[in-house]
């Protein structure tokens, strides 16, 4: 296969890929293994469970891994970035319709709630789902506990995460401990006033705060994060990006940060493009490009130049322990995210009904479409409420 047609490919794949990773993973499986044989089942299943446990969209790494196989390295690059292309073009288009055109102006309010309400229930879902996948002891549970009790008080994400891993990684029961501990610590330390209170967000923000100005290279930077730290699906970088663009640096509100998560749910993309959208609402066009190329690059490079060495580095149990130790870490940073982005949505009575009505079709709605479903389904039930409001 000639390399534009491997582009085209993989370019028709991501023109297609709505309903998030689930949808994107079976509908690789059936064109790519099951009818062309590209590869073998098992082969296929190694490189799914490998990119499962690292960081990264694993729709686009397969994707990556797909195009190695048919036409090397650059068949690799290719593939991937046929695959994100149509999703980061489209959330381009939205983040000039919402930040520049105004068309945030022109969606009724009614619409926005209920949008912002389906996002809320599916961060509370997401942060149920990684839970139950990772919580099967007292020591895990104790961990998820802590990290997210330290995030709730405002201590850094590196430390939420890094504490649970290296503790698991040196010793992993006693080590296991020694990080709750030191978790509970950080809770302490921060109650105590050693956290700067976060600033008002606002375009000038950031400034105001002595933070840093939403330059791409800054954006570049949380983007490499957000990638980096992707463990189990888009929503583990949620509380990375919203702590960094919201929190610290003020670039953009905990709505507009909704905004972009729900528009990133309804597109054909991988759901992580709602970097994209924050990169936009923070710095522009080179704002937008700079965060997408480092939300993907780490996908790109864990396969396209580390594939056989990950392969062998997954077989050393301290390896498994470290990314255990993250996992709990992250899980524990999501809920926290869930209860921050819940609290101003279902302060009222509506946001709340919308909230707990799309949260009752996650949980019954299978996963393949459950976030389209629900974010158009609240798109809709905002849209009826404002017609009978006027």
């Amino acid at each position: 296969m000639s390399s534009t047609a491997l582009f085209l490919r993989f370019l028709r794949y991501g023109a297609l890929a709505f309903g998030g990773p689930v949808a994107q993973v079976a509908h690789l499986r059936d064109e790519l293994v099951e009818r062309e044989r590209w590869v073998t089942p098992e082969e296929f299943q190694r490189a799914l469970a490998l990119y499962q446990l690292l960081p990264g969209p694993e729709a686009t790494e397969l994707c990556a891994w797909f195009g190695m196989r048919k036409g090397g390295r650059l068949g690799g690059v290719l593939a991937a970035l046929g695959f994100v292309l149509p999703g980061v073009g489209l959330m381009l288009a939205a983040g000039w319709a919402w930040r520049t055109a105004g068309a945030r102006q022109w969606i009724p309010g009614e619409v926005m709630l209920c949008l912002q309400a389906a996002v809320a229930a599916l961060v509370v879902r997401a942060s149920w789902r990684l839970g139950r996948g990772v919580v099967g002891s007292a020591q895990s549970g104790a961990l998820v506990g802590s990290a997210f009790l330290a995030s709730v008080a405002g201590a850094p994400f590196w430390l939420v995460l890094g504490l649970p891993a290296l503790g698991l990684s040196w010793r992993r029961r006693a080590g296991g401990w020694l990080a709750v501990a030191g978790l509970l610590g950080l809770v302490g330390w921060c109650w105590q006033g050693h956290v700067p209170e976060a600033p008002v967000p606002g375009p000038v923000a950031a400034q105001a705060a002595g933070g840093e100005p939403a330059t791409p290279w800054a954006l570049l930077l949380l983007g490499l994060r957000a990638g980096l730290f992707s463990f189990g699906g888009a929503y583990t970088a949620l509380p990375i990006v919203r702590h960094e663009a919201v929190v610290a640096h003020g670039w953009l509100s905990d709505s507009a940060f909704l905004d972009g998560v729900a528009l990133g749910g309804i597109l054909p993309a991988p759901l992580i493009v709602f970097t994209t959208f924050v990169g936009y609402s923070a710095g522009g066009f080179p704002g937008a490009l700079a965060a997408t190329a480092g939300t993907f690059l780490p996908a790109f490079a864990m396969v396209v130049l580390l594939h056989e060495r990950l392969e062998r580095w997954m077989a050393d149990a301290r390896l498994h322990a470290l990314l255990d130790g993250v996992m709990l870490g992250v899980v524990g940073l999501v809920a926290a995210t869930a209860v921050q982005v819940s609290g101003p949505v279902v302060g009222s009575a509506g946001g709340l009904a919308v909230a707990l009505c799309a949260l009752g079709l996650l949980w019954k709605l299978p996963a393949a479409w459950s976030v389209p479903t629900v974010v158009l389904g609240a798109a809709a039930a905002g849209g009826v409420s404002s017609l009978l409001s006027h």
